[in-house]
């Protein structure tokens, strides 16, 4: 019965230590449970990360589309900023040449004008000549008019003066011969100056209303061409400001743009850290569950001892049960026998009883009998002693074989729940080896697809975020050539609008220079006026000396005639 009760207290302890292995392995695989969920909120993380990046890259590709879409537009703003320039030349280059043309007119009409004036002022001196010349011989006039006068007044010494007379008269008729042919030359040039000064006259007014219209058209011209030309800059300032404002936003992007990728590659290097990480993360999940395998099968082992052991108690418990049946037949025959030997002695006691009553029984048989009953009280006590030892030892027994059965219902319960927790962790390890084996591939293969493309667009993004660099160096230049243009151009607009002041200013002085002509013009037809009074004066003048010195002759014919008839 101790042995039994050993084994029983072994079976026991073995059954609570697979219990408590049985509740670590519990505890395990509540940890490897939560370490995969874990594991797999990573991955769904990670999942998230990359579709994020995803996102990012798509929207980074957009950005530099739209890059590209600006960049282009710039491109053709420049072109047409380009074609603009050369419209400008060109129009510069025919306000050059009008504004040449102009000054080759100009300066003709100048030309023109001096020699006119020229011409005046030598018409003018002919007529200053000529008052000269008319002054000259009136005063010869009146001298002869003296001398007939002196003549008429002194008639007796005529004949002294006669040859006197007759010189004078032949130098008079040839002076007043010469003064004839003079008079006919002036009268000859003052015609011809009269019609040089009509035709100058109707010249200088169509050449004058031609100019003026022309200096109007011209200023006309030139100020549409100016405002043209201002407008032009107006629109191509405003365009440089347009195309500075889209190049800083073009830098801005740019930097915006790099901000992203530096962004995108931190994120790239944290994807990398993170994947490393759940692959650690995966090395370990596999590990435990190397670990747990390994824990399943001391588990199994131990289940099968225990298995064991649950057996051996149960032939144990049956061997126990039958010893316990045989004890309780012992006890029910040593009931018996003890029974018999009570009524043995109460049969005893009345056969003394019947002795003592009957008085006459021997001694020896009296003693014989005590001693017997003596004995069978000893056998009576020993045998209740004995029973009851055998009864105390048959519920012990009963009492070992119920825990028995109870322990081995417990064992049975315990190695049962086992073996479904085994079953369930050997089908939570398949999956967890097929599910982190697919997520180890997906994963490797998503992530290896990631990189490559990621490094891919990183290429594709260092390539055009260096051609737009050499772009934008390209269009600072042609920023700066325009720049450099647009100078030139306000400068030859300045030098334009300078000589259109100048050209302006000598128009005005040419307007005063044709006033002062016109006034001259005037002048000189006025003086032409008096000397054609002066000359029709001095015409009757001539014609009054010539009747005078006609008079004269007669005179002097009557004188030598009368001279002749006195003599």
């Amino acid at each position: 019965m101790a042995a039994m009760t050993a084994q029983l207290a072994e079976a026991k302890k073995k059954a609570e230590d697979e219990a408590e292995q049985a509740a670590i392995l519990e505890e395990s695989k509540k940890k490897l449970a939560k370490d995969l969920e874990a594991l797999q909120r990573q991955v769904e993380d990670l999942t998230a990360a990359n579709d994020k990046l995803e996102r990012s890259k798509k929207k980074i590709a957009a950005e530099l589309e739209d890059a590209n879409i600006d960049l282009e537009t710039q491109r053709q703003k420049v072109s047409e900023l380009e074609k603009k320039q050369k419209n400008f030349d060109k129009i510069l280059a025919e306000e050059k040449a009008v504004s040449e043309q102009l000054g080759t007119e100009k300066e003709a009409a100048e030309k023109e004008a001096r020699d006119k004036e020229t011409l005046v002022l030598s018409l003018k001196r002919e007529l200053d000549d000529s008052n000269v010349k008319i002054e000259e011989l009136e005063r010869v006039r009146r001298q002869l008019q003296s001398e007939l006068d002196e003549l008429v007044n002194n008639q007796g010494t005529a004949d002294k003066n006669v040859h006197e007379l007759e010189k004078a008269k032949r130098s008079l008729e040839s002076q007043l011969a010469e003064l004839k042919a003079q008079n006919e030359e002036l009268e000859d040039e003052l015609q011809l100056t009269e019609d040089a000064k009509l035709r100058l006259e109707v010249n200088m007014q169509a050449l004058r209303a031609q100019f003026e219209r022309d200096i109007q058209a011209k200023e006309e011209q030139a100020e549409e061409k100016r405002r043209g030309i201002l407008k032009q800059l107006r629109d191509l300032e405003a365009e440089l400001d347009e195309e500075r404002k889209q190049r800083a936003a073009a830098v801005s992007a740019r930097k915006k743009l790099e901000g992203d990728i530096k962004e995108l590659e931190s994120q790239t290097e944290l994807h990398i850290k993170v994947k490393e990480d759940a692959l650690k993360q995966l090395k370990k999940s596999q590990q435990q569950c190397k670990e747990a395998v390994r824990e399943a099968e001391e588990c199994r082992a131990s289940r099968d001892e225990l298995a064991a052991g649950c057996k051996e108690a149960e032939r144990k418990a049956k061997a126990m049960e039958a010893e316990v049946l045989q004890l309780a037949e012992e006890v029910a025959a040593a009931e018996r026998a003890r029974r018999a030997a009570e009524a043995e002695r109460d049969e005893l006691l009345e056969e003394v009883n019947s002795s003592n009553s009957k008085g006459s029984l021997l001694i020896d048989e009296k003693r014989r009998l005590e001693a017997r009953i003596a004995t069978l009280e000893e056998e009576i006590e020993e045998e209740q002693s004995t029973n009851e030892l055998l009864q105390d030892r048959a519920r012990k027994a009963q009492l070992a074989a119920e825990q028995a059965q109870a322990d081995l219902a417990a064992e049975r319960s315990a190695f049962q729940k086992q073996e479904s927790q085994r079953l369930l962790l050997e089908r939570q390890n398949k999956e967890l080896k097929a599910k982190l084996a697919e997520l180890e591939t997906a994963q490797r293969t998503k992530t290896k697809a990631t990189i490559a493309a990621l490094e891919s667009k990183i290429s594709n993004l260092e390539e055009q975020l260096e051609v737009e660099a050499k772009e934008r160096l390209a269009g600072q230049k042609t920023n700066r050539k325009l720049d450099k243009k647009i100078k030139e151009l306000l400068m030859q607009l300045e030098d334009e609008r300078r000589h259109a002041d100048q050209y302006k200013e000598q128009v005005e002085k040419s307007n005063t220079r044709v006033k002062t002509l016109k006034r001259q013009l005037d002048e000189a037809e006025e003086e032409i006026a008096r000397e054609k009074a002066q000359k029709r004066k001095a015409q009757r003048e001539c014609e009054d000396m010539l009747e005078s010195h006609e008079s004269m002759t007669r005179e002097i014919n009557n004188l030598k005639s009368k001279l002749s008839l006195k003599i």
